[in-house]
């Protein structure tokens, strides 16, 4: 995330925005139930990275990557109505690999702590 608290404070404001069209007002039969997990703004708010995540699975995810990527100006202009943003920035939607990352470490951590404990110490 940015470390420019203006940016930051517009990325959690976009971050709650779009969590609520996204359950009233974005109908697409692709979406799954996604969390929106960061907003990332850039610096000259051009730009905003949008950290998407969902627990149904790799597949749904992506298909819910491309149903908002593809709604991006429609969700862009219902979020210019709640902004009072003189530069609305354009929306790219990646998926947040956060959590894969900490399942990952977990397994790693644990088969480490498995290991060192069939080996006695000395």
């Amino acid at each position: 995330m940015a470390n420019f608290p203006r940016s930051r404070r517009i990325g959690d404001q976009m971050q709650r925005d779009l969590s609520e069209i996204l359950r009233r007002d974005f109908r697409d039969p692709r979406l799954g139930m996604v969390t929106i997990t960061e907003v990332d703004v850039s610096r000259d708010f051009s730009h905003a990275t949008i950290y998407i995540s969902s627990l149904q699975g790799e597949e749904i995810l992506k298909d819910s990557i491309i149903a908002l990527t593809e709604g991006a100006g429609y969700l862009r202009s219902l979020l210019g109505k709640r902004l009072s943003l003189r530069i609305l920035p354009q929306l790219h939607f990646v998926p947040d690999t956060t959590l894969d990352r900490a399942i990952s470490l977990s397994t790693l951590i644990d088969q480490a702590i498995a290991d060192d404990s069939k080996h006695p110490k000395d």
